[in-house]
């Protein structure tokens, strides 16, 4: 996922002095939750309580199951939520097609006003939400709020975007005619968000899609549902104060029968899905069978490639910052390391070295950089995917080992002397490990970087231009994000966001991005009082 660019700050290797804290698991009582302690009374600004509803079409409600959401830094209960049932996802589907009846009706850039208004109120409340994604999902204090001014810049960009969506005029071979391209809205787009850019994923379709005219049907990831209700409330007061229905923008929280639904329903004209690429593959199949549009953001196993001519000043910090950022969990994060022979050494040292250097501790503390992973079952994977390295001939430079202290805490791992092909290299685990590999020629590291399934995200280091353009060109990188001198995770909301292979094919964001969510007519007028056909045909 985009993710803004933050400064890497080093210090020596401290554990912060934990303040009192805050994932879905059996409700917890009442009495230990932390949103009924006082330093967490900011949560009420968000219009959270001890139990919130998990719907919302209009009206708030919730039937369903109750889920505890717990904070990753401490596995602390924060709140519960209701679910929907599938009977509350129906009548959302039902109440979300009434209000498109009126949306679709709203001019394109009246629709970018209210989309305006979205991004200010996201802006007045930005470090209270992002708070709440710092604390719900783990993320430190600044990414979180980063996460949240995407979801605002977004919204800036689709004002812009509101007056100037259309088709072209074409040149038409019959005289006294005219052929244009007619974009239309799809009607209800149905947007599947995972866990890690519980705010910034929705934001990207919600704004794009709503100022091309669509409805949105939101389900974030079950292990946030916080975010997704403070995130709704936001939305829902702006367009209650514009009088417009508040199905505009539904959100359905749920698990595994609610995706379904939503991927199964003709009704649903575009599915937006953002998950892993065993998921998206299930999803992707349901909606295929009822010939629907999907747009996928699925895996990424992102490779940052050092030449010899590389600036050794920029590789580090970036390669620290991608590796490391987020825990490791951004679909965007750097997990192969390719080193040219000639710089190898030097490399791993000097990585090795600022990863000892990394300041770990809660994610709210201003100081940190680097928090917990999202949930107990992460940690898991990370155990079985360094015992797997080791098995295949790795080597441990640093890391490999839980943290003692609370929480979803583990050191981030560097592991070398493995082959470019050995298996748990071409897996994506969604953990802070990084496999350093070790290249003769370019021939052989872009052949590396395009060999996994996936194709996200890649980077190169190097000034050899002729190399750059080589790079960018139909034998360089087969992924969505090609960079050059920075590093996988980082980009901007004007471009196109998603990759290649089983990375979906789909984008979101900028550039051309919105075409996904209309459908396109090609119209042909006849203004004459003649009736030519094309290609010159005479059926008379």
């Amino acid at each position: 996922m985009m993710q803004r660019v933050l400064t890497l700050r080093l210090a020596p290797l401290r554990v912060l002095k934990r303040k009192p804290s805050l994932s879905v698991r059996p409700a917890a009582s009442m009495s230990s939750m932390l949103i009924t302690q006082p330093q967490y009374s900011w949560l009420k600004e968000l219009g959270l309580d001890e139990d919130n509803a998990g719907v919302y079409n209009g009206a708030w409600g919730g039937q369903g199951e109750v889920i505890t959401s717990y904070c990753p830094a401490n596995n602390q209960p924060i709140a519960r939520v209701r679910q929907a049932t599938v009977a509350e996802y129906e009548e959302t589907v039902r109440k979300a097609q009434d209000a498109w009846k009126v949306w679709a009706d709203v001019p394109a850039p009246k629709r970018g006003e209210i989309v305006r208004q979205i991004g200010d109120a996201l802006r007045r409340k930005i470090k209270a939400l992002g708070s709440l994604v710092s604390l719900e999902m783990g993320k430190i204090y600044v990414e979180g709020v980063g996460e949240v001014q995407e979801y605002v810049d977004v919204c800036d960009y689709a004002v812009g975007l509101s007056r100037m969506i259309g088709g072209p005029i074409l040149p038409s071979e019959r005289p006294g005619h005219a052929l244009i391209e007619q974009w239309n809205p799809i009607g209800l787009v149905g947007i599947i968000t995972a866990f890690n850019f519980p705010v910034a994923v929705y934001g990207w379709n919600n704004a794009i899609a709503l100022i091309c005219g669509n409805v949105c049907l939101w389900k974030g990831a079950p292990t946030t549902p916080l975010t997704s209700v403070a995130v709704t409330k936001i939305v829902a007061e702006v367009l209650e104060h514009n009088h417009l229905p508040g199905a505009i923008c539904s959100m359905t929280c749920g698990g595994a029968d609610i995706g379904t639904a939503m991927a199964k329903d003709e009704r649903v004209g575009l599915l937006s899905f953002t998950g892993s690429t065993h998921v998206g593959k299930q999803v992707a199949m349901m909606v295929q069978e009822r010939f629907g549009r999907q747009l996928l953001e699925l895996g990424g196993n992102n490779a940052i490639i050092v030449f010899e001519d590389a600036d050794l000043n920029l590789v580090v910090p970036s390669a620290v910052f991608a590796s490391v950022g987020t825990a490791g969990q951004r679909c965007t994060t750097t997990r192969r390391l390719m080193l040219h022979e000639s710089v190898h050494d030097e490399v791993v040292e000097r990585i090795a070295k600022a990863y000892k250097q990394i300041r770990i501790g809660d994610p709210w503390d201003p100081n940190t950089l680097y928090g917990p992973l999202h949930t107990k079952q992460a940690v898991q994977q990370y155990l079985a995917a360094i015992e797997q390295a080791k098995q295949q001939g790795g080597a441990l430079v640093c890391g490999g080992k839980i943290m003692d202290r609370p929480g979803n805490y583990v050191e981030p791992t560097i592991i070398t002397g493995l082959r470019h092909d050995a298996p748990i290299v071409h897996t994506e685990t969604f953990v802070p490990i990084l496999y350093v590999l070790k290249f003769k020629t370019e021939d052989e590291a872009f052949a590396w970087n395009n060999e996994v399934k996936q194709g996200l995200s890649s980077s190169i280091f190097t000034k050899d231009m002729g190399r750059v353009f080589r790079w960018l060109g139909p034998k360089g990188s087969d992924c969505g994000i090609v960079n050059v001198n920075i590093p996988t995770s980082g980009a901007e909301i004007g471009g196109a966001f998603g990759g290649e292979k089983h990375t979906g094919g789909g984008r979101e964001s900028g550039s051309d991005s919105w075409k996904q969510y209309m459908r396109r007519s090609t119209c042909t007028i006849n203004y004459s009082k003649d009736l030519p056909l094309a290609q010159g045909i005479k059926f008379e």
